[in-house]
């Protein structure tokens, strides 16, 4: 059966949601709608649907020109084994000592390593974007310097991969929440996969304020692979809950905007350690000034 995309997009969040939602109320119905904040700094939303058949076109032009959108692009997508796809595209990643691979690779694991397994039907966060690479990446330095982390959570942790890195290489039991119910079962999905059931615990939490996170406080290093706008805004709740001298390593970040999230970090009382690039995309290591 063919899947049919709309696609559009405009400015501002609540636009988005409102055409988000007049979507739902289309025939033929859509069998899944999304609105997404676009990573490239424009500050457009992506707003998009599914259809198992030919949608409305007539109904898609009155709703974006009533909402202020830019018309729909209708396309029809071939059907296609995604999986299978998704297997012959993601090849292991190397990151400093880890190395991310799915289940189909797992005969290419080196003995020398820190295996992490992402199954490829759970991609995002795999190792393969920039965001995630250059995190590992940070995750290895600090460990070759000689840090050790005994309270470390990961936030928006999609696959949990960075918080089960921590696990591989340190003692006790790391955190990785996330806002979203279903990336947490992929969480719990992975670290079962990794058996590191009871080294990584997972917990659906919106920024800093769930009562496991309260009581886990304060930490010596925190993981933020999300975007701008929320490392920003959770800046403040972040830095009161560190210790001194804790890390923090943030990513998710256009390499233009960088320099925009070292601001409010550093005005916080954090202190830029290192900085990479990797395609697009910026990684940073922050460390904690100490109070005296």
């Amino acid at each position: 059966m063919p899947t049919f995309t709309a696609l559009t997009t405009l400015t501002g969040k609540d636009s988005a949601e409102a055409l988000a939602e007049a979507l739902e109320a289309l025939t033929p119905e859509p069998t899944g709608v999304g609105a997404f904040e676009m990573e490239d700094g424009s500050g457009l939303w992506e707003v998009g649907s599914y259809f198992e058949e030919a949608p409305d076109q007539a109904g898609l032009a009155l709703l974006a020109v009533m909402h202020g959108a830019k018309p729909f692009t209708i396309s029809e997508l071939p059907e296609t084994d995604w999986v299978a796809k998704v297997r012959r595209e993601l090849t292991p990643v190397e990151a400093g000592r880890f190395f991310v691979y799915g289940s189909h690779d797992a005969e290419k694991v080196p003995d020398d390593c820190e295996p992490l397994l992402i199954e490829a039907a759970m991609a995002f966060g795999t190792g393969h974007h920039g965001t995630t690479l250059g995190c590992l990446r940070a995750l290895d330095r600090l460990a070759n310097a000689g840090f050790v982390g005994k309270s470390v959570i990961d936030i928006g942790c999609g696959t949990a991969v960075l918080a089960m890195g921590a696990a591989r290489i340190w003692p006790g039991v790391m955190l990785a929440s996330d806002i979203d119910a279903v990336a947490v079962e992929v969480a719990e999905a992975n670290v079962a996969a990794n058996d590191l059931v009871g080294r990584v615990e997972c917990v659906e939490a919106a920024g800093l304020d769930h009562p496991r996170l309260v009581a886990a406080a304060p930490f010596d290093l925190v993981f933020a692979n999300i975007l701008k706008g929320p490392l920003i805004d959770l800046a403040p709740d972040v830095t009161s809950r560190l210790q001194d001298e804790a890390k923090v390593i943030l990513s998710g970040i256009l390499n233009e905007q960088a320099d925009e999230v070292i601001a409010v970090y550093c005005g916080l009382g954090n202190s830029l350690e290192h900085r990479e690039e990797i395609g697009d995309w910026t990684t940073l290591t922050l460390n904690k000034t100490v109070v005296k």
